[in-house]
C-alpha cells in the first residue's frame, strides 16, 4: 500500500482539495484500494474542522465529495507512515522540512511537481479570494493528481 499526505497550512481548502482530486483519479483508476491517502495542515488553528465551504463546494461541482474530511495537523509519526508528503507551497515545503527528522525527508515533495506543464509551482492559497480562485486551485490539483497516479502506477 503506498500512502500519500497532501499539506497546506491550516488543511481546510487547498490539501482537501488536492485529496479530493487525487482520490477521485484513483478511484478512476481503479486503484484506491491500493492506496492510503490523507491530508494535513502545517498548523493545528482548524483542527477538527471541515474544509472551507468554497472549497467543499468546488470540489463537489467537480465530481469530489470532500465533506466528510477534518482538518489536522501534520504529526512526527506522518513522517514514517507516508511514503509521499506533498506540499502545497514553498512555506509548507520549508515547514515540513523543519519538522521532518532527517532521514524522511526524500518523501517531501511539492505537489504541482507532478504537473510540470503548470505555469506554477505553487498551489495559491485561495482563501481570501474569490471562488474562481478556488477553481483554479482545483484544476490545478486535478492536473498534479493525475501526474501523481501516473508516476505511482509505475510502482504498483
Amino acid at each position: 500500500m503506498v500512502a500519500v499526505l497532501f499539506v497546506c497550512m491550516g488543511n481546510i481548502c487547498r490539501s482537501p482539495m488536492a485529496e479530493g482530486a487525487f482520490r477521485a483519479a484513483a478511484t478512476k483508476a481503479g486503484i484506491i484500494d491500493t492506496l492510503k491517502i490523507d491530508s494535513a495542515g502545517t498548523i493545528g488553528y482548524h483542527a477538527g474542522s471541515a474544509p472551507d465551504s468554497r472549497a467543499q463546494a468546488t470540489a463537489l461541482k467537480n465530481g469530489a465529495d470532500i465533506s466528510s474530511q477534518k482538518a489536522r495537523q501534520v504529526t512526527q509519526t506522518d513522517f514514517e507512515t507516508f511514503d509521499y508528503i506533498l506540499a502545497m507551497d514553498n512555506e509548507n515545503h520549508e515547514d515540513l522540512m523543519a519538522l521532518c527528522p532527517a532521514q524522511y525527508q526524500h518523501k517531501i515533495k511539492m505537489f504541482l511537481s507532478y504537473a510540470p506543464h503548470l505555469p506554477i509551482t505553487e498551489m495559491p492559497d485561495p482563501y481570501y479570494g474569490h471562488t474562481k480562485n478556488f477553481e483554479t486551485c482545483y484544476s490545478a490539483a486535478v492536473d498534479a493528481a493525475d501526474g501523481l497516479l501516473a508516476a505511482l502506477q509505475k510502482d504498483l
